[in-house]
Order: structure tokens, then sequence, then C-alpha cells
């Protein structure tokens, strides 16, 4: 290891990279303050032991066995920016040992609040499909064209998880005068009654709701939480908008509702990515889909490097960190959320 007396930090962000998350300039920032060991998430526990040792960072969320986390003896902090936290490391030990485990991932709320409005609009005016059917040239013009159209304003919206997605989403509504209930069984009452929203039963927001928003992360409990039952009770007509992770959904069922006409849908993520060319979500009529793009936009990922440092300068000071969102002891195994592969 170089003899230097900057702190070192561990690099192995994958999927993303340093310059994807860092401008140029803050680039040259971190370089500056830190000694950079990068590397590949499963390369991290072959590295040298003077670096696990020295480290005082880990960028990125790799595998860290018992044995490994035994080598970090001066490690503060896991610095995630793959977004969603990982089984894939003894938790309890290392918050024992008062190393912080920190996401990025609420750099991602704003842009996927943007388009899960977008979604919400576009099944409620058909933008879409009168696009298409005006280049097929099969457009119907005027009121003929609305048979199904609704507005979203004044409508009864319900949003399942309210952490930095659907708070966002809360944001960007109000100005719609929307009726907003939401279920998260994660959350007091009072919480949601300061964001001025109505907390609810899930049976309520699927059997009240004209816009249905999920923003739930995927946990040990709540894997296909939403199948065929939820969506019969779901209003004849209403919008289903998938915007978290796909293994909330029993997606089979999903694509029956649509298939059925009882509901429509957007979908953001799938459950294999990238989808097969034959998964029938491709061809489904009523499905508008997007390729898990709704986050994935350059200022959000240049923020994360933001944050990073910004947290990195606190921790310096033994002071805890406060942009990124710390993992719960609570929590923190109990997520299940698959990685993602492209960003």
């Amino acid at each position: 290891m170089p003899v230097t007396d900057k702190p070192l930090v561990i690099c192995a962000p994958q999927p993303r990279s340093l310059d994807l998350i860092f401008t140029p300039e803050k680039r040259r920032l971190l370089e500056d303050r830190y000694t950079l060991v990068e590397t590949t998430d499963d390369q991290v526990a072959a590295l040298d032991e003077n670096v696990l040792a020295n480290a005082r960072y880990i960028l990125g969320q790799p595998p860290i066995s018992a044995e490994t986390l035994s080598s970090l003896k001066s490690l503060r902090a896991v610095i995630n920016v793959e977004s969603n936290l990982i089984d894939n490391m003894p938790y309890e030990e290392v918050f024992a040992r008062g190393i912080h485990v920190i996401t990025t991932g609420a750099v991602f709320a704003v842009p996927v609040a943007e388009i899960g409005l977008g979604f919400a609009i576009d099944l409620a005016r058909g933008i879409t499909d009168s696009d298409l059917a005006f280049r097929e040239g099969t457009e119907k013009w005027g009121g003929e064209g609305n048979a199904s159209a609704r507005l979203l304003t004044g409508s009864d919206v319900g949003i399942i998880g309210f952490g930095d997605l659907g708070r966002a989403l809360n944001r960007l509504l109000s100005g719609f005068r929307c009726n907003i209930k939401v279920f998260d069984p994660w959350l007091p009452p009072s919480i949601l009654d300061d964001h001025g929203v109505m907390p609810a039963s899930l049976e309520d927001v699927l059997t009240q709701s004209d816009f249905i928003f999920v923003m739930a992360a995927v946990t040990t409990e709540n894997r296909g939480f939403l199948g065929a039952e939820e969506f019969s009770r779901m209003r004849k007509g209403a919008a289903f908008i998938l915007l978290s992770r796909a293994d909330v959904v029993d997606f089979d069922a999903l694509l029956d509702a649509v298939g059925s006409g009882h509901i429509v849908a957007a979908s953001d993520v799938f459950p294999d990515e990238p989808l097969q060319m034959d998964h029938p979500a491709r061809s489904a009529r009523g499905l508008l889909r997007s390729a898990h793009r709704a986050g994935a936009i350059d200022v959000a990922f240049k923020h994360m490097g933001d944050m990073v440092l910004e947290d990195m300068a606190l921790m310096d000071q033994d002071l805890p960190p406060l942009r990124c969102k710390r993992a719960e002891r609570e929590t923190a195994r109990r997520m299940r959320s698959k990685p993602v592969d492209v960003n």
C-alpha cells in the first residue's frame, strides 16, 4: 500500500462507476482528499491485508463475509451507491462495531416520481395509444378519442410505500388536489398525517383508488403480495403504476388483470431485466412499458457523488452521516430487492 496520510477508500461501486457518480471536479476533490483503491465487488475480499486494515470507507456494497469484516479494522462506513440494500454482510456485527451502512437511494426519488406522474397522465388520457393510432392512420378525433379518458385532478389516489419515492410523488401531486390514501405498515399514522395524506389499509387503497402507485421496496414479508385477489378488488378501469421493484407483485396476475381489461397499468420494472423478447409483457395491451429508466438520469447519478463527499467529510470529523439514508438494524436484513446490472 502506498505511504499516505490520506484516508483510504475501497472503491467497488458496481454497477456504477466513479466517472458516473462524480463530476470531473468532484472526482478531483475525492482524489485530493482520499487514497483510492479501485477494484471490483468480487475482488474486495482478496485485497492486500494492509489495504483492508486501513480502509476507512467502502464505496459500493460488495459481499463482506465475517472473515473479511474482521480484517476491515478501520472501517467506518459502507456507502451503497447501488441504492438497494443487499443481504450480503453480517449486519449484526457491522452495527455492533458502529459501522454505518448508508445508501444514496434518495437521489432517485424525484426522477422516479416525475416519470410516475407522467405514466399516470398518459394512462388517464391515452397519450401513447393516441400517438400510435395517429401514426397508423386510425386516430379518433375530439371527444370520440376520449371515451375512456379521465382527469388526475381531484381523483382518488393510493400510494403503497411512503419512503423517499412516495414522499416525492406526494409533493408532485399537491397541485392536482387528489384525495391521497397511503398504505405503509412500517410507518406510524402520525407521519402520514404530517405529510397531509390519509393513513389507510391495503384494502382501502386497492378498493378506493382511481390511481395506485407502488413505491414499496421488496422485503422478506411482501414478495408477491399484490396478486390476482388484490387486482380483482381494484376499481374497474383503475390505473396501477409500478415503480419500485417487480418482486412485490405477481407479474403474471398483473398481466391477466390488464389483459382482461379490468385495469390498465404502467411498469418501469420487470421480473427479469432485460426482459425476454417473447415475454407476454412486451405485447400486452393496456400496459405502458419503461425499461427500468425512471431514476437512471445523469443528474441523479451526479447527485450521488455530492452526497457521498458530504457524508464522508462529516464522518472524517467523527460526526454521523446526514445526507445519505442510514440502514437500520431492525430492517436491513429484511430487504430483498435484486441488485441492478445496468445503470
